[in-house]
């Protein structure tokens, strides 16, 4: 099958041979090839200045990202025969690293799937779609997956506001079978139930599993504070992992809900209290109330979702640990993390160092991690890798 030529500037093709594989608008040749004469999605076969080719992917004219490289062969394009190889790679390494069919099977540009995120929860399958090339191909997706995996249900939650940015719509539905409204995973040896269909991106944040494996030697016979508990992540791994009690604090009803159920799950509900509020307020509360915990977790959604919040975000991470540190006990455990790309981790690090000298507190860094491995970063791709987490010891000064 023949494309159609994405052609780039002179010298734009650097990137490209030195391992990334996103063009962006201002380095695409328009005298050559006009972007506006291109429909999102739509199949391309990228070129340099001079017209060799470099490989094959798909454009979309109307985002800074105007198109993704898929293969480095030319000919090759992304049908549904390529995306269950691709598949396939994908689920051998997950297959090696985790006993227990519970984790993130396809994470994008990492994994040669661009703009693909499929999600594993036994035998029911969410798969978020982020771009229009990759849209245009979601019966295939669906296909190939069911090739590689023989799922009971496929979800499509391709409700994500990246998509808005690629013109495409939103919705959630069944590709496949019945979803059910929760489905059972287990990690690090706990119970749980996750609201695939109603949760927060997929339902699951598999990223912090490591990070969460870490917990019981530090939570064992304490006082745990689980801010931005979300489903009890977390929270419900402190308590069954060996902490004495547990404070979950949330600001959805729904989640809080959900929380309690995986409590009880595994037997933990008598260990754990919910705190159906604003993070922020609460631990104004907690700090008024002269509270203190041996264990706080801050694990906030991203506060730097675009460069330009840097600011305003950057201030949000440092009143948030600040606070964090305030109700910790005098030798505490402070679990902080971020999610924002645009937060590099020296300066997580930094928050943490001004924060604790601020309250005239000695920090000391124990251990840091970063994001599963059913997450891989893509070398080329500074955005593959986002997930900071710091286990700080805080001691009187």
């Amino acid at each position: 099958m023949t494309f159609a030529p994405l052609r780039l500037k002179k010298n734009e093709d650097r990137r490209l041979r030195a391992g990334h594989v996103w063009v962006y608008s201002n380095e695409v040749d328009t005298a050559a090839t006009p972007l506006a004469e291109f429909q999102p999605g739509q199949p391309v076969v990228i070129e340099d200045h001079s017209g060799r080719p470099l490989g094959s992917g798909y454009v979309n004219p109307r985002t800074l990202i105007s198109a993704r490289l898929v293969s480095r062969d030319s000919t090759q394009s992304l049908t549904q025969s390529l995306l269950v190889h691709r598949l396939n790679v994908c689920y051998s390494l997950r297959e090696k690293l985790f006993g227990k069919p519970y984790y993130r099977l396809a994470f994008g540009d990492s994994d040669g799937l661009p703009g693909l995120v499929v999600d594993r929860y036994g035998d029911v399958v969410v798969v978020q779609i982020t771009t229009a090339g990759m849209e245009r191909l979601r019966h295939e997706v669906v296909a190939a997956i069911d090739k590689v995996l023989r799922p009971r249900a496929i979800l499509l939650r391709n409700d994500g506001a990246s998509r808005e940015i690629e013109g495409l719509d939103s919705y959630v539905e069944s590709a496949l079978g019945e979803v059910p409204e929760r489905v059972a995973i287990e990690e690090n040896g706990v119970r749980f139930e996750v609201p695939v269909l109603a949760g927060q991106k997929t339902g699951w944040f598999y990223d912090q599993r490591l990070n969460r494996a870490r917990l019981p030697g530090y939570v064992n016979g304490g006082r745990v504070l689980d801010v931005f508990s979300y489903i009890g992540a977390w929270g419900v791994q402190a308590a069954a992992t060996g902490a004495a009690r547990v404070l979950c604090i949330e600001s959805s009803a729904r989640a809080v809900d959900w929380a309690r159920s995986n409590a009880a799950i595994n037997g933990v509900e008598d260990k754990l209290a919910l705190m159906h509020e604003d993070a922020f307020e609460a631990l104004r509360l907690l700090r008024a109330e002269r509270e203190h915990f041996d264990v706080v977790i801050v694990d906030p959604p991203a506060f730097i979702k675009r460069k330009k919040d840097s600011r305003e975000g950057m201030q949000a991470y440092y009143r948030l640990n600040q606070m964090a540190m305030q109700v910790l006990a005098k030798d505490g455990i402070l679990v902080s993390a971020s999610c924002s790309y645009h937060l590099a981790r020296s300066d997580l690090q930094q928050i943490l160092l001004q924060s604790s000298r601020h309250l005239d507190r000695f920090l000391q860094l124990v251990e840091q991690g970063g994001q599963a491995p059913d997450h891989p970063v893509h070398p080329a791709i500074p955005e593959t890798s986002y997930l900071k987490v710091f286990f700080s010891r805080i001691l009187p000064n």
